[in-house]
Protein backbone atom coordinates (compact mmCIF):
# COMPACT_ATOMS: atom_id res chain seq x y z
CA UNK A 1 0.00 0.00 0.00
CA UNK A 2 1.27 3.43 -0.94
CA UNK A 3 0.47 6.49 1.16
CA UNK A 4 -3.18 7.42 0.58
CA UNK A 5 -3.58 11.20 0.43
CA UNK A 6 -6.32 13.10 2.19
CA UNK A 7 -8.52 14.42 -0.58
CA UNK A 8 -8.21 11.39 -2.89
CA UNK A 9 -11.50 11.31 -4.80
CA UNK A 10 -13.60 9.19 -7.10
CA UNK A 11 -16.92 9.47 -8.87
CA UNK A 12 -19.26 6.98 -10.46
CA UNK A 13 -22.66 6.91 -12.09
CA UNK A 14 -25.29 4.20 -12.02
CA UNK A 15 -28.70 3.96 -13.64
CA UNK A 16 -31.32 2.43 -11.36
CA UNK A 17 -33.06 -0.65 -12.77
CA UNK A 18 -36.31 -2.24 -11.70
CA UNK A 19 -34.29 -5.16 -10.27
CA UNK A 20 -32.50 -2.81 -7.85
CA UNK A 21 -35.73 -1.52 -6.32
CA UNK A 22 -36.96 -2.63 -2.93
CA UNK A 23 -39.64 -5.17 -4.06
CA UNK A 24 -37.08 -7.06 -6.15
CA UNK A 25 -34.01 -7.36 -3.92
CA UNK A 26 -35.46 -9.99 -1.54
CA UNK A 27 -38.55 -11.39 -3.27
CA UNK A 28 -38.92 -14.03 -0.54
CA UNK A 29 -39.92 -11.28 1.91
CA UNK A 30 -43.57 -10.32 1.48
CA UNK A 31 -42.96 -7.03 3.30
CA UNK A 32 -40.43 -5.97 0.66
CA UNK A 33 -42.65 -7.07 -2.25
CA UNK A 34 -45.32 -4.63 -1.03
CA UNK A 35 -42.98 -1.62 -0.89
CA UNK A 36 -42.65 1.08 -3.60
CA UNK A 37 -40.41 0.49 -6.61
CA UNK A 38 -37.61 2.83 -5.57
CA UNK A 39 -33.85 2.30 -5.32
CA UNK A 40 -33.17 0.07 -2.32
CA UNK A 41 -31.24 1.60 0.57
CA UNK A 42 -28.89 -1.38 0.85
CA UNK A 43 -27.96 -1.13 -2.81
CA UNK A 44 -27.51 2.64 -2.49
CA UNK A 45 -25.03 1.97 0.30
CA UNK A 46 -23.24 -0.50 -2.00
CA UNK A 47 -22.88 2.24 -4.65
CA UNK A 48 -21.41 4.61 -2.07
CA UNK A 49 -18.99 1.89 -0.93
CA UNK A 50 -17.96 1.15 -4.52
CA UNK A 51 -17.11 4.80 -5.08
CA UNK A 52 -15.02 4.88 -1.91
CA UNK A 53 -13.16 1.77 -3.08
CA UNK A 54 -12.35 3.48 -6.37
CA UNK A 55 -10.91 6.50 -4.57
CA UNK A 56 -8.11 4.45 -3.00
CA UNK A 57 -7.56 1.72 -5.58
CA UNK A 58 -4.63 3.56 -7.24
CA UNK A 59 -2.77 3.44 -3.91
CA UNK A 60 -3.19 -0.29 -3.31
CA UNK A 61 -1.19 -3.24 -4.57
CA UNK A 62 -4.18 -4.41 -6.61
CA UNK A 63 -5.25 -7.19 -6.93
CA UNK A 64 -3.26 -8.57 -3.97
CA UNK A 65 -4.60 -5.83 -1.71
CA UNK A 66 -8.09 -4.48 -1.53
CA UNK A 67 -10.39 -2.84 0.96
CA UNK A 68 -13.37 -4.00 2.96
CA UNK A 69 -16.10 -1.89 4.51
CA UNK A 70 -16.03 -1.71 8.30
CA UNK A 71 -18.54 1.06 9.08
CA UNK A 72 -21.28 2.94 7.21
CA UNK A 73 -23.11 6.07 8.29
CA UNK A 74 -25.29 7.18 5.37
CA UNK A 75 -28.67 8.86 5.27
CA UNK A 76 -31.24 7.99 2.61
CA UNK A 77 -32.76 11.39 1.89
CA UNK A 78 -34.98 10.93 -1.19
CA UNK A 79 -36.43 8.15 -3.34
CA UNK A 80 -35.02 7.36 -6.79
CA UNK A 81 -37.14 5.71 -9.48
CA UNK A 82 -35.97 3.13 -12.02
CA UNK A 83 -34.44 4.80 -15.07
CA UNK A 84 -32.93 7.66 -13.09
CA UNK A 85 -29.15 7.96 -13.00
CA UNK A 86 -27.32 8.36 -9.72
CA UNK A 87 -24.06 10.30 -9.50
CA UNK A 88 -21.85 9.36 -6.54
CA UNK A 89 -18.82 11.23 -5.20
CA UNK A 90 -16.41 10.08 -2.49
CA UNK A 91 -13.39 11.70 -0.85
CA UNK A 92 -10.81 10.45 1.64
CA UNK A 93 -11.05 12.56 4.80
CA UNK A 94 -8.80 10.60 7.20
CA UNK A 95 -6.15 7.89 7.11
CA UNK A 96 -5.06 5.93 10.18
CA UNK A 97 -2.71 3.18 9.06
CA UNK A 98 -4.85 0.76 7.07
CA UNK A 99 -8.14 2.37 8.21
CA UNK A 100 -9.48 4.92 5.72
CA UNK A 101 -12.41 7.29 6.34
CA UNK A 102 -14.44 8.79 3.51
CA UNK A 103 -17.13 11.40 3.03
CA UNK A 104 -19.55 10.45 0.25
CA UNK A 105 -22.78 11.63 -1.27
CA UNK A 106 -25.15 10.68 -4.07
CA UNK A 107 -27.49 12.75 -6.24
CA UNK A 108 -30.12 11.54 -8.72
CA UNK A 109 -30.28 14.66 -10.90
CA UNK A 110 -33.25 16.02 -8.95
CA UNK A 111 -32.37 15.49 -5.28
CA UNK A 112 -29.41 14.68 -3.08
CA UNK A 113 -30.34 11.10 -2.13
CA UNK A 114 -27.59 10.32 0.36
CA UNK A 115 -24.70 11.75 2.33
CA UNK A 116 -22.52 10.50 5.11
CA UNK A 117 -19.28 8.80 6.04
CA UNK A 118 -17.77 5.39 5.49
CA UNK A 119 -14.74 3.51 6.84
CA UNK A 120 -12.78 0.85 5.01
CA UNK A 121 -9.81 -1.29 6.00
CA UNK A 122 -7.05 -2.17 3.54
CA UNK A 123 -6.44 -5.93 3.61
CA UNK A 124 -4.30 -8.58 1.98
CA UNK A 125 -6.92 -10.71 0.21
CA UNK A 126 -4.99 -14.00 0.56
CA UNK A 127 -4.74 -13.61 4.35
CA UNK A 128 -8.36 -12.49 4.59
CA UNK A 129 -9.57 -15.41 2.46
CA UNK A 130 -7.57 -17.83 4.65
CA UNK A 131 -9.41 -16.51 7.72
CA UNK A 132 -12.76 -16.94 5.96
CA UNK A 133 -11.83 -20.52 4.96
CA UNK A 134 -10.90 -21.28 8.57
CA UNK A 135 -14.20 -19.88 9.80
CA UNK A 136 -16.14 -21.93 7.22
CA UNK A 137 -14.31 -25.06 8.39
CA UNK A 138 -15.07 -24.31 12.05
CA UNK A 139 -18.74 -23.87 11.05
CA UNK A 140 -18.71 -27.25 9.33
CA UNK A 141 -19.27 -25.80 5.88
CA UNK A 142 -17.72 -27.17 2.70
CA UNK A 143 -15.09 -24.97 1.06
Amino acid sequence: MKDIPIGARAELTYTVTRETTVPHIYPEFEEFRQMPEVFATGLMVSMLEACCQRAILPYLDWPREGSLGTHVNFSHLAPTAPGMTIHVQAEVIAVDGRRITFRAEAHDGIDKISEGTHERAVVDYARFNAKVADKRARAGLAG
